[in-house]
């Protein structure tokens, strides 16, 4: 390849614009998404046989039911139209956080400074 052939990117979709907030449709997809992923690892906690009393399978089963509820707490949001707005500062949390975490209910530096 010379140096004078243009180069074609290989990951296009981080080129592309990204909208500045999830549609809710888009939201409720991935919220539907991450409750059926962590209603599975519950499942599969269940299907160990481990007694309740196991420290680290309390811990999980503990964390995962967190998630839950903060996916819950998003989709009321989604409802009321708060969903993409950090609960901190009232700013747009950025679609990108989202993407990641689409329970959120904090941008990164409110999530930092409540932590």
């Amino acid at each position: 390849m010379s140096l004078d052939t243009p180069r074609t990117p290989l990951d296009t979709s981080r080129t592309e614009a990204r909208p500045a907030r999830l549609s809710p449709d888009e939201a409720r997809r991935r919220l539907e998404h991450a409750r059926a992923t962590r209603l599975t690892q519950l499942e599969a906690l269940d299907e160990t046989g481990q007694t309740a009393d196991d420290h680290l399978m309390s811990t999980q089963r503990t964390a995962i039911k967190g998630v839950l509820a903060e996916i819950e707490a998003a989709f009321a949001r989604i409802e009321d139209g708060s969903y993409g707005i950090c609960s901190g500062c009232a700013q747009p949390v950025p679609p990108e956080r989202l993407e990641i975490l689409p329970y959120t209910s904090h941008c990164v530096a409110c999530r930092r400074s409540t932590a």
